[in-house]
């Protein structure tokens, strides 16, 4: 006896393929939508690498950010080796890079570097260096790579003008900007939604005057708003409380645009059946607007959060590279690329455009996600 699934057409059943469809959940569904979109999951894995880089930058950063080696600046980017069959020795296997031998030019006094096959330095996996405190709690000295021997030079991704290693600055880096990034779209969320919503779902006055102040807020240049903003910002401020203010501001001047894009969804749902019927079921205002009509739209949602997470990330990296961001001795991406601004410096040393390399891969990353998961949560895209 064949037992038909309710909904199939007499005479015909479902494959189990189709079964295990209709009975998964939304979120099923939307991570089995999610995997086709190659891209996307591509960039997934590489934003998912840069959330472990965040939390252990600490462990992964073979220095420390406060490091400098006086002895060589501006040195170029030494290649990781497996083996060498250069050295003294004959054949040698493990991880190790070419030291660095320098000469200086006798007009202009420039030193520059070229790799010595001759003096290898020695590296390791989870070696000892300077101590640190995980999550700033577990006192630790251990590095998921570095050299065997702290005092050698081990600089995979070069050294800056004034000595530290870039590839320690990098991971640091990583941490600022795409905190300032994520944390200050957090707040923008939470501020356009809620106001969007509430401008949307009562209207009159309510919605007169949360309107007056978004044209008033979008009537300012961005750019002129937060240099005169970050410009207002004392000197001598520590750089936690610069990071924490760039991220408000950036938040406070972000949140227009969606707040007047969640209004006119509200605007156009607030008479639609589903949400009369939550209001007659004796719902809450807070519980109508949050939970049946804002989840009707939440691919919208997903796109604009996808967007806006590198919009933010890159004025961030706009405003510190201006030098009206985040300053020594913090570091951020836009911090680095200020020595990458003067030519004099970046001819000799391109090396220092790498940062410029991790926004672009971040900024894409963030779109391409954003990409998979409007698609995936789209009802309407079949």
């Amino acid at each position: 006896m064949t037992i038909k699934e309710p909904g199939a057409p007499d005479g015909m059943t479902p494959s189990p393929g189709e079964l295990q469809r209709t009975r998964a959940s939304q979120r099923t569904l939307v991570w089995w939508a999610f995997k086709k979109h190659r891209l996307a999951l591509v960039s997934a894995w590489l934003l998912a690498g840069m959330l472990v880089v965040i939390a252990l930058c600490e462990f992964v950063a073979p220095f420390d950010d406060r490091h400098r080696d006086s002895e060589y600046t501006t040195a170029p980017p030494q290649v990781l080796k497996l083996w060498d069959t250069d050295g003294p020795d004959g054949f040698r296997f493990g991880l190790h890079v070419d030291g660095y031998t320098s000469t200086q030019d006798p007009r202009s006094l420039r030193i520059t570097y070229e790799a010595d096959p001759q003096d290898r330095v020695d590296v390791g996996l989870f070696v000892k260096g300077e101590e640190y405190e995980l999550f700033g709690l577990v006192p630790m000295d251990r590095h998921l790579i570095g050299p065997k021997d702290a005092d050698d030079p081990m600089y995979l991704f070069g050294t800056t003008t004034d000595g530290q290693d870039l590839l320690s600055q990098l991971v640091y880096a990583t941490r600022v900007s795409a905190s300032v990034g994520i944390i200050g779209v957090m707040l923008a969320f939470l501020l356009g939604i809620v106001l969007g919503a509430v401008s949307g779902y009562f209207g009159g006055w309510t919605d007169n005057a949360v309107q007056r102040v978004i044209e008033l807020i979008m009537a300012v240049p961005s750019i002129p708003l937060w240099l005169g903003l970050a410009a207002a910002l004392p000197a001598q401020m520590g750089p936690v409380a610069r990071y924490f203010i760039i991220t408000t501001i950036l938040a406070l001047v972000a949140w227009t645009g969606l707040a007047r894009e969640v209004r006119g969804r509200f605007l156009a749902l607030r008479s639609e059946e589903f949400v009369t019927s939550a209001r007659l079921d004796g719902s809450s205002h807070a519980r109508v607007m949050f939970r049946h009509m804002l989840p009707s739209f939440s691919s919208h949602v997903i796109a604009a959060l996808s967007l806006s997470i590198p919009g933010m990330i890159l004025a961030e990296t706009a405003l510190s590279w201006l030098g009206m961001g985040l300053r020594p001795p913090a570091v951020s991406w836009g911090v680095q690329l200020q020595d990458a601004s003067k030519w004099s410096v970046l001819s000799g040393a391109p090396w220092l455009l790498i940062p410029g390399v991790c926004v672009v891969l971040v900024v894409l990353a963030f779109n391409f996600v954003g990409d998979g998961l409007r698609d995936a949560a789209d009802p309407y895209k079949h």
